[in-house]
């Protein structure tokens, strides 16, 4: 009997090369968007709103959505747009074509192109008794001109007359225009350009344009003109959204503002929208307490305009990066009410509490206004509604209740709106008492082997109404998810049981939703579960027993293979151990992880001693950690035996 040392034994079985794998088997409607923003209107009759965009040349109309209905090209540096009295005609104001482009309204289809003879122009348009006025010429040449539509250019007889500015009435560079159907043939004029603030309003209902008021700019009135409303029912303009200025006997005079603003548009009822970079706010006329306020984004302005029914704002909104994009403000006219409601953050069940708040607005609430209530708990899902609170002289109210469940008890009071004010809402959530339950979980801890068809039962003591539990699983591993294995009703035992394939460690969980009275509950167990592995030995000669061990022979140049099988899991891997009988007892030899492939199987050549007289014995295991996951409790196989003859 020949005496090798462990470590000689470790060499000659594995050679001088490590373990080698061998192969086996199968190893997301359209908004309107503006570069250069180029005219604003909207138009009643057809619920339309038309931009204008210079840079590209076109003219887009939308719904009162923003969704954006047709387009039309070739209106070359569109400056600003006007919709005809009666809603069927959109007029642009094309200054690189020096045209006026008429439009059919419901269409976008070209009804007529009306030159202008001008260097410069035209810039700025407004519809008014029966025509298209339209500002025209350079800085120190600029004038007033019209379209009438009626005319038709094959009579002979122009439809563009230019030079209708009144005698007496300066106003440098094309200046703004301004009409409002409330005060046909009114026509507000703004100087633009340079810094002065001359403005007039001429009346042009008649063949010539005549002078109402003029104001030769010395920045008494004004400090600049960036922008000019006509204002309904008052014989006053409005100058960048901020200065009222009326007119009488000629001459202008302030009359009043409101807080400072960039621009402004005034709806046919004289409500003002007010425009401030990204803030648009809406005032009462002659008010300075705002009805409300809107934040279009971070990024400004270009223009606003009121639909004529006064139920919407229209913004052309600044957009990151740049451009603008169309947006539409929804109940302008009404005022934004702050609602409060103030609960205990917790109350016993079955006790009076007493809930609190105030309701308030910038514009005066109706006196008595009524305010609903609605309570929600476990046992009323979908609300209980409470007697109808009246709101005190002062703005505030209170309730009294008696919450008849435990639990998460949420009481929502709600304003219902009026003519002048928005609907609002607000709640507070109060913690009301419940008794405690027990509720139990078998089989917390235990190991199974692959595959093993585990029941686990979960007990539900004492409750008052609901006696359901729902039972989850929760295999370990992120590719399968918790689900729902079964809900439904103890026995009379109060147990509800579940039968869990373990195929992986697995987490189980009951949970008791809780009712009127008693609270929720949920409780958690982790069992475990072995992995399925086997191995199979090849090369060899036979099999035979030395003493009462089988084991498997091979000739000493003959290299065993190994083939291990595993339930497959992504990245897993096999570890094979190996040992050497020396001296009457087994020593480790070395470990090594292999890669399985998809098929779970990985074969691994252990190499030929060339020598005889050995034995050895090798195993398979999956490490919970180290074999590339940890979806499994750690397995092992038993040990296969071999021995090196001649």
């Amino acid at each position: 009997m020949r005496s090798i040392s462990t470590a000689t034994a470790l060499a000659v079985l594995f050679g001088s090369a490590a373990l080698s794998v061998v192969a086996t088997g199968t190893a997301s409607a359209a908004t309107v968007g503006v570069t250069t923003p180029g005219g604003l209107v909207a138009d009643g009759a057809l619920k339309r709103v038309f931009v204008g965009d210079r840079s590209a040349g076109t003219v887009a109309a939308t719904d009162y959505a923003g969704n954006v209905l047709a387009s039309a090209g070739g209106i070359s540096g569109v400056t600003d747009l006007a919709v005809s009295d009666d809603g069927a005609t959109v007029y642009a104001a094309a200054q690189g074509t020096h045209e006026i482009v008429a439009l059919d309204a419901a269409t976008l289809d070209v009804k007529a192109r009306y030159p202008v003879a001008t260097t410069v122009g035209p810039r700025y348009v407004a519809f008014t008794a029966g025509r298209l006025w339209f500002t025209y010429g350079d800085q120190w040449d600029s004038n007033v001109g019209s379209v009438d539509p009626a005319v038709d250019p094959a009579s002979g007889t122009d439809p563009v007359t230019l030079g209708q500015k009144p005698d007496g009435v300066s106003i440098n560079d094309p200046g703004f225009l301004d009409t409002a159907a409330s005060r046909p043939g009114v026509l507000a004029l703004g100087e633009t350009g340079i810094s002065t603030d001359s403005m007039a309003v001429l009346d042009v209902s008649g063949t010539t344009p005549q002078k109402v008021a003029y104001y030769n700019g010395d920045y008494t009135l004004n400090s600049g003109i960036y922008d000019i409303d006509l204002v309904p029912g008052a014989d006053e303009v409005l100058i960048n959204g901020t200065t009222r200025d009326a007119y009488a006997n000629g001459a202008f005079t302030q009359a009043g503002t409101y807080p400072g603003a960039q621009r402004a548009d005034i709806a046919p009822d004289g409500t003002v929208a007010q425009a401030n970079d990204g803030t648009i706010t809406t005032y009462s006329p002659n008010a300075t307490k705002a009805i409300r306020a809107y934040n279009v984004g971070p990024y400004g302005s270009a223009d606003l305009t009121w639909a004529p029914d006064n139920s919407r704002i229209f913004v052309l909104a600044g957009k990151s990066g740049g451009g603008y994009t169309l947006k539409a403000l929804t109940d302008p006219e009404k005022n934004v009410p702050t609602l409060t409601v103030s609960a205990p953050s917790s109350a016993p069940r079955a006790k009076k509490l007493t809930v609190t708040g105030k309701l308030s607005a910038t514009v005066a609430l109706p006196a008595g206004a009524k305010l609903q209530v609605t309570r929600t708990d476990v046992e009323s899902t979908k609300g209980k509604a409470l007697p109808v609170v009246t709101v005190k002289a002062n703005g505030t109210y209170s309730f009294t209740d008696t919450p008849p469940a435990g639990g998460t008890v949420t009481y929502k009071v709600s304003y219902a709106g009026d003519a002048g004010h928005t609907a609002v809402s607000a709640s507070d959530k109060v913690a009301v008492s419940r008794a405690a339950t027990t509720l139990s979980l078998n089989n917390n801890g235990k190991l199974y082997a692959y595959g093993a068809d585990v029941k686990f039962t979960a007990h539900l003591g004492k409750t008052y109404k609901n006696r359901t539990v729902a039972i989850y699983s929760d295999p370990f591993g992120a590719d399968k998810p918790k689900k729902l294995i079964k809900t439904g009703k103890v026995n009379s035992s109060g147990n509800i049981s579940v039968t869990v394939d373990m195929t992986r460690d697995t987490a189980v969980s009951a949970v008791f939703a809780g009712d009127g009275r008693y609270a929720s509950k949920t409780v958690k167990v982790t069992s475990y579960a072995k992995v399925k592995v086997s191995t199979a030995i090849s090369k060899h000669y036979k099999t035979a027993k030395i003493g009462s061990t089988s084991y498997y022979w091979f000739h000493k140049n003959s290299a065993p293979i190994v083939t291990t099988t595993m339930t497959y899991y992504k990245n897993r891997q096999e570890r094979l151990d190996l040992q050497v009988y020396y001296n009457g007892q087994w020593y480790d030899s070395g470990s090594e992880y292999f890669g399985l492939g998809t098929n779970g199987k990985v074969a691994v050549n252990l190499g030929a001693p060339g020598e005889s007289g050995i034995k050895a014995r090798v195993r398979a295991a999956y490490i919970n950690g180290s074999s590339g996951d940890s979806v499994n409790s750690t397995t092992y196989t038993g040990w296969k035996y071999l021995y090196f003859s001649n």
